[in-house]
C-alpha cells in the first residue's frame, strides 16, 4: 500500500477471515476442554518414573487449550495477516480421501479379526492407493498391490514383535504363536 492509501497496480487488500479463525480456534478450545472431561477419568497413580496415566492426556490438553487461546487471541486482534496463501488444490481430492479413511476404517474393524499385522497391512495398502491417487496416479496394479503390501507387512511385523515381545504389551494376532 503507497502512503496515499492506495494500492499499486490496482490492488486490492483483503482483511483475513476474522471469523472462520476465531472458530477454528474456538473449536481447538473445545477439543482441549473435551480432552480434560476425559482425562478426568483416568487415574492418575504414578507409574513408571513416577509419570501416571493421565500424565499425557493433561499434557495434550494444556497445549490444545493454549494454542487455542493464542489462535482465538490472534483472529480477533486482526487474524493471521502475515499468513502465506494456500497452497494445492482449491478443493480436497475425495477420492483419495476415502481410500485413506477406508484404510483406516477396515483396520479398526478388523483388527481383532484378522490380527494386527495383516489389519496394519492392509491399512497400508488402502491408504498408499488414497495418497497415490490424490497425487494423480490412479494406477493399482496388482504388482503394485503386492509390493505395497509386503511394504505393510515389512513395517507392521516388527512394529507387532516390538510391543508384544520387548514392551509386553497384549495386540490382537491371528495365531497363537504371536508371529501374525
Amino acid at each position: 500500500m503507497r502512503d496515499d492509501g492506495a494500492f499499486p497496480h490496482g490492488e486490492v487488500e483483503h482483511a483475513p477471515p476474522v471469523l472462520e479463525q476465531t472458530l477454528i480456534g474456538v473449536g481447538v478450545l473445545v477439543i482441549g476442554g473435551l480432552l480434560a472431561v476425559g482425562a478426568l477419568t483416568i487415574p492418575g497413580e504414578a507409574g513408571y518414573q513416577g509419570v501416571g496415566p493421565n500424565f499425557l492426556p493433561w499434557l495434550v490438553t494444556a497445549v490444545l487449550l493454549v494454542c487455542g487461546a493464542w489462535m482465538v487471541f490472534e483472529a480477533r486482534s486482526g487474524g493471521f495477516r502475515n499468513a502465506e496463501e494456500a497452497s494445492g488444490a482449491s478443493t480436497g481430492d475425495w477420492k483419495g480421501f476415502a481410500w485413506v479413511s477406508a484404510g483406516l476404517l477396515v483396520n479398526a474393524a478388523l483388527i481383532t479379526t484378522l490380527g494386527f499385522i495383516l489389519s496394519c497391512a492392509l491399512c497400508f495398502v488402502l491408504a498408499v492407493r488414497g495418497l497415490r491417487q490424490s497425487e494423480g496416479d490412479a494406477g493399482g496394479s496388482l504388482t503394485r498391490i503386492l509390493r505395497d503390501a509386503g511394504i505393510g507387512l515389512a513395517i507392521a511385523a516388527p512394529v507387532y514383535w516390538m510391543f508384544t515381545k520387548l514392551l509386553a504389551i497384549n495386540l490382537p494376532g491371528l495365531t497363537s504363536t504371536g508371529w501374525i
